[in-house]
Parts: structure tokens; C-alpha cells; sequence
């Protein structure tokens, strides 16, 4: 009976990764898919991917710039939509494009007194503007979970990793299951 529990557990820990992250995989492209819904499975899908490109593609020229510059000001002044764009934009930017934050993976030393160290990633190296000087900004995300704390910590304490930050970001939300 024991030997069955086993095989049981074994097949769990196999098959349950693989069944969640199909139907999560399947669940976007269909959630996705519905937004356009056009009776032929995959063309919305396909109509978004050539919506998008071609927003990228004007949005590139010199003539629509100043229209989206203003129309992110216009954003940016109304007073609840201001905070909900500029979050979801920072978030955005955080993780694709030109400015991505979370792209220098340390380790930091979290106390004097003991040897713990923890991993982020840093996002602000000089916090001048509020006016402290030996600090640097590092983010902590949580471990299986998609948020995070966000630290102020001595600069003598953080340690720069020559990690990939994927790999790194891996290793912290998987709780340090996965090898770095």
C-alpha cells in the first residue's frame, strides 16, 4: 500500500505541473481568442498580434509621438486614473522595453549582526532625490506568489551577481527550489 501512495505522489508531482500550466497557457489564448471573437478559432488571437504590431509600428513615427506624449498627459493629470495608468505603465516598463528595472540581480546582507543575505533586484541606485545618499533601492519579490517589497539598504551591503536575471528571478519564486 505504501509503494502505491508513492507511485501516486510520484504521478502527482509529474502530471499536476503540466495539466496547470497547459490549461493556464490554454485559458489565456482562449480568453484572449474571445476578445475578437470572430468563429474561427485563432484569428482573434492573430488579429491582435497584427493590431498590436501596427500600433507599435505608428507609434514609432515621428508624427504620432506627440499625440501619445499628450494623450499620457492627459492621463497622468485626471486624478484616480493617473495613479492606475502611471502603476500599470511603471509595471510594464519594470519588465519590457528600454528601461527594464529588474535587470541587476544582488544579494544583500540584511543585518550586520547575522549572516543572512537575501536576492533582489536593484531598481534605484542613487535615492538622492529623498535625499539619502548611502542607500540604494532593492526589490524583493516573494516566493511563489507575483508581488514583492521594495527595501532601502546600505550600498556597502549588496553584493552584484553576474547571474542571469531570469534565473535569478526563477530561483526567488520558486522559494529556492530551482538551481540557479
Amino acid at each position: 500500500m505504501k509503494r502505491l501512495f508513492s507511485y501516486f505522489i510520484n504521478g502527482l508531482l509529474i502530471i499536476a505541473p503540466i495539466t496547470i500550466t497547459i490549461w493556464i497557457v490554454v485559458a489565456i489564448i482562449d480568453w484572449l481568442d474571445t476578445m475578437f471573437d470572430l468563429g474561427v478559432p485563432g484569428l482573434g488571437i492573430l488579429l491582435m498580434v497584427i493590431m498590436l504590431t501596427i500600433v507599435g509600428f505608428l507609434s514609432s513615427s515621428f508624427l504620432v509621438k506627440p499625440f501619445l506624449v499628450l494623450t499620457e498627459r492627459v492621463f497622468h493629470k485626471v486624478p484616480l486614473i493617473g495613479i492606475v495608468y502611471s502603476s500599470i505603465k511603471d509595471l510594464f516598463d519594470a519588465f519590457v522595453g528600454d528601461n527594464q528595472k529588474f535587470n541587476r540581480p544582488v544579494m544583500v546582507k540584511m543585518s550586520e549582526e547575522t549572516d543572512n543575505y537575501k536576492l533582489g533586484f536593484l531598481t534605484q541606485d542613487q535615492l538622492t532625490s529623498i535625499h539619502l545618499e548611502d542607500k540604494v533601492a532593492v526589490y524583493f519579490p516573494h516566493s511563489y506568489n507575483f508581488s514583492g517589497e521594495l527595501f532601502l539598504v546600505p550600498a556597502k551591503n549588496v553584493v552584484y551577481l553576474d547571474l542571469p536575471s531570469s534565473e535569478v528571478m526563477k530561483f526567488v519564486v520558486s522559494g529556492g527550489v530551482s538551481k540557479l
